[in-house]
């Protein structure tokens, strides 16, 4: 029997891009999202490298273009705002023949739904509680919907995967914490710097403000051991953690936490990898961050789209064989994941130096890199862990 029906957990990035190339190969997807519509989060991921090409097969680059942000620059500050360090994020593009995009995470995963939405089913404000299988099928249990059967599920649910508890176990087995946490914050005002993400460091912590697209938008990172007792949907918890670990900063940090007070709505939490040693279980297999979240500095999206692609063609190159068609997508994508899991580090190096040495060495590195420098830095960059700077500052 030919695959053909298949259930995808989650309608962020990687769901809504492998439901669209499901489609096109035949095959009849169903996306369910917990969430009530489309999440609006308008932190800036990157598209680029392969996720570049994804979008153009989809016809959808034109419109991430349109869409992306107007950052050309990555300005550190000191606590009384003075440029004390740049990266021209123009120049390193240009110098690397990028085609890479940057836009809010929102637009992305709206025009790659755009995209599909005419060919797949879209069940929002649904989710998984259940699954069982056999030798013909998942049988699925949903929070809402009645009972249905498909022939594969995807879990493309995110770090916090409900698909990759149900059919492998806890998260405490496969997510490792990174060391860093991060929380981002939509802002009211417009900022100065339409062109510039301003970052300010000290010692294991940074905040930054980006101009984004439509509403600014501030992150902070710090450093830190896993905190017992946390929980990623706790917004209390998440602005006590935050108050308490920038609390006597300088630059514009008390401003920006008092919006953290006010904030109906924060996203917070640690910065983590995910690690299986097999991405698929039967007939139930894992995508994106769900499979291998790389952590904040890894190209998440792009590695999503690009994942999404490479899963939709293993299954139409192998329609009676879910097994050999997992085995493909998992061996081709994970060389792409593995080495950029392995750099992750270098970024959060960067961005969030743990010492004030750390601080003054990256800063004066920044001013001194030649323009061919910055090129072949970014070149490497781009082989290695692909980190979106801008979007690390952001998120």
């Amino acid at each position: 029997m030919n695959q053909r029906t298949v259930l995808i957990s989650g309608a962020g990035i990687a769901g809504p891009t492998l439901a669209y190339w499901l489609a096109r190969h035949g095959f009849h997807p169903t996306v369910v999202e917990r969430a009530d519509g489309l999440r609006s989060s308008g932190s800036p991921v990157d598209v680029r490298g392969p996720a570049v090409q994804v979008a153009e097969g989809m016809g959808v680059m034109a419109r991430l273009r349109e869409a992306g942000t107007r950052v050309a620059n990555l300005d550190f500050v000191d606590g009384r705002g003075r440029r004390v360090g740049r990266i021209n994020m123009n120049a390193l593009r240009r110098a690397a023949g990028s085609r890479e995009v940057e836009l809010p995470r929102g637009d992305l995963a709206a025009i790659l739904h755009q995209a599909g939405r005419d060919d797949a089913e879209f069940v929002f404000s649904d989710s998984i509680v259940a699954m069982t299988q056999d030798t013909g099928a998942v049988h699925v249990t949903f929070d809402r919907s009645a009972p249905r059967s498909f022939d594969l599920v995807i879990g493309a649910d995110g770090l916090h995967s409900a698909t990759r508890l149900l059919a492998f176990g806890p998260e405490s087995d496969y997510v490792h914490h990174m060391g860093l946490y991060v929380a981002t914050v939509t802002l009211d005002d417009p900022v100065e710097h339409v062109h510039d993400v301003l970052m300010y460091n000290t010692p294991g912590r940074a905040v930054s403000v980006h101009p984004g697209r439509d509403r600014p938008l501030a992150a902070f990172m710090f450093r830190g051991p896993a905190i017992a007792g946390f929980h990623h949907r706790d917004t209390g918890q998440h602005k006590r953690l935050l108050i308490e670990a920038f609390a006597g900063d300088a630059w514009r940090v008390p401003e920006l936490l008092e919006q953290v007070r006010a904030a109906p709505d924060l996203y917070f939490d640690a910065v983590s990898q995910v690690r299986l040693p097999r991405w698929s279980h039967g007939r139930v297999a894992l995508l994106g961050d769900a499979a291998s979240c790389v952590s904040l500095f890894g190209d998440g999206s792009s590695l999503a789209m690009a994942g999404a692609a490479t899963l939709a063609g293993a299954l139409a190159a192998h329609p009676d064989d879910h097994r050999a068609a997992f085995r493909r997508y998992e061996s081709e994508h994970r060389a792409l994941v593995e080495p950029k899991q392995g750099n992750a580090g270098q970024a959060a190096t960067m961005l969030v130096p743990a010492t004030a040495r750390g601080i003054t060495a990256r800063n004066l590195a920044t001013r001194l890199w030649p323009l061919a420098a910055a090129g072949q830095w970014l070149g490497r960059r781009s082989r290695g862990s692909h980190t979106p700077v801008s979007q690390a500052a952001a998120l």
